[in-house]
């Protein structure tokens, strides 16, 4: 490490270090500068440090064998552990699932805990995902009280996206709780009377309340995120009403530039244009969500609709420019924010969410469909271990799998979420299986109904003539009492 004090010196020092040992003023060829002792004191000290830097670099990255299932166990094992540290160390740890500073976070970060524990078998964290889960659940709903006033459609979505992941997977429920599925159904039930027909004839908002910034707006992951859970929903209960649902998404949102024949997302659309503009910045999730909800269509047709594996391929080919030039286009990378160090922490995880979403749908698609995009997964969980080489322990993953072993500079939760979605993506076909239903297995029951907090999903009650009549009793008579109560005092004085 001895090069690396060297580099960090001020110039001064530097230089002495260089003139020490420079070649004397008579040295005239190789021969004479090799057989100077300060120069091969110099040299030898130099290729050594530097050595040693690789050793010790190698070492504390994660070293990931996307052919070797045990080492996949291993590196999701050492990662999910780092993750979990995070989640146990942050200042809201005394509610369940509620992270510093965001909501929506802990139930994407529940659903690629279940994902792991489906995949490797470890339940470490098992006990941990079911009191956030249940602790978040609100009125089945996820749509707690305490939150409810500044959610948005995406946030909830997310911890229904959890609910229907622990479904497909036979995650362990506990007595006296509301299934997996049925707190998914609650959530669709929840979002479904949000459906907007007051402008651009439908679409859900990205927003809930009218006070919110981005009300105006109707964005690509809350329709998709519906979509890819009316899909999924479809696919376990066999119930029709969410396949006609999933469909209807679709199609509302091929009707605007959120999901255009080019077969390129747009992130937002505005009300007031009538959902003719477009905010064209391109991430992954968007894809995802759309990507892996047709999917699950192609599949609960049994094929039978062309459109659903149109949408498939066509989507992931035009999600090839996250692959860039700078990963050998091997390796995945939110374009948007990487390549400018501008990712937030919401951006931060959205790669989780596009591998380990495309590497379920897998195995519920022709395999020649997605083998393709399996072999760049394999590539970036490699670039992803060898990112993990930050932190104290040399362990803590960044977010820019494109540099490889030249850590970023960053860690967090986020990232750490980012790296265990990869490495559950390649994980999955080792699994060999596909998600289970109430066909094939799959034990958590079905409630159509579930979710009671309509009320609240559906905004505050419009103001009717009685309550302004009574509101106009009410303000006649505080100002009678006011009135009188100045006369008094006025009167006393």
């Amino acid at each position: 490490m001895a090069a690396v004090v060297i580099d960090n010196r001020n110039s001064e020092t530097y230089s002495d270090v260089i003139i020490a040992n420079k070649a004397p003023d008579n040295a005239t060829n190789v021969g004479q500068l090799a057989l100077n002792p300060g120069w091969i004191f110099w040299s030898t000290g130099l290729l050594t440090a530097l050595f040693t830097c690789l050793l010790v670099q190698n070492a504390l990255a994660i070293d990931v064998n996307p052919d070797d299932e045990s080492s996949l166990k291993d590196a999701a094992k050492t990662v999910a552990s780092a993750m979990i540290d995070f989640y146990n160390d942050r200042d809201s740890k005394d509610i369940p699932g509620k992270m510093d500073g965001t909501w929506w976070e802990g139930g994407s970060m529940f659903m690629t805990l279940i994902q792991y524990w489906y995949l490797t078998g470890d339940s470490q964290f098992n006990d941990a995902i079911q009191e956030g889960m249940y602790w978040q659940k609100g009125e089945d709903d996820f749509f707690p009280s305490n939150y409810s006033q500044y959610l948005g459609n995406d946030d909830q979505v997310f911890w229904g996206l959890a609910a229907i992941t622990a479904a497909e997977v036979n995650f362990p429920e506990r007595e006296n709780e509301p299934s997996w599925v049925s707190l998914a159904e609650g959530v669709f039930n929840g979002q479904i009377p949000r459906w907007d027909m007051s402008s651009c004839s439908g679409g859900l908002r990205w927003q809930i309340w009218p006070y919110q910034n981005g009300y105006g707006l109707k964005n690509a992951i809350s329709n998709g995120g519906l979509f890819q859970l009316s899909a999924r929903l479809a696919l376990y209960t066999k119930n029709s009403t969410y396949a006609e649902w999933a469909e209807k998404i679709w199609d509302w949102s091929a009707s605007t530039p959120l999901l255009r024949k080019t077969w390129v997302i747009a992130d937002t659309t505005s009300t007031a244009a009538n959902c003719k503009d477009h905010g064209d910045h391109q991430w992954t999730y968007n894809y995802a969500t759309y990507i892996s909800g047709a999917g699950y269509m192609y599949n609960y047709t049994n094929g039978t609709e062309s459109k659903w594996l149109e949408g498939v391929t066509g989507l992931m080919k035009t999600s090839d420019q996250f692959f860039p030039d700078s990963g050998s286009n091997q390796v995945i990378s939110d374009i948007t924010c990487e390549p400018i160090n501008k990712c937030d922490r919401n951006q931060k995880t959205f790669k989780a969410y596009f591998t380990s979403w495309l590497g379920f749908m897998s195995q519920i698609v022709p395999a020649n469909t997605t083998a393709e995009m399996m072999a760049k997964f394999k590539s970036s969980a490699v670039a992803a271990g060898q990112q993990c080489s930050g932190g104290s322990d040399g362990k803590h993953c960044g977010i820019r799998w494109t540099k490889k072993a030249e850590w970023d500079g960053t860690l967090g939760l986020e990232q750490q979420m980012s790296v265990l979605g990869v490495l559950n993506a390649v994980m999955v076909p080792f699994k060999a299986e596909g998600p289970y239903n109430t066909d094939n297995g799959g034990t958590s029951q079905s409630n159509p109904h579930g979710g009671t907090n309509t009320k609240d999903s559906l905004g505050p009650e419009p103001i009717e003539t009685g309550d302004k009549v009574g509101a106009g009793i009410l303000t006649a008579v505080f100002v009678i009492v006011w009135v009188g109560a100045v006369s008094w005092m006025v009167k006393g004085q």
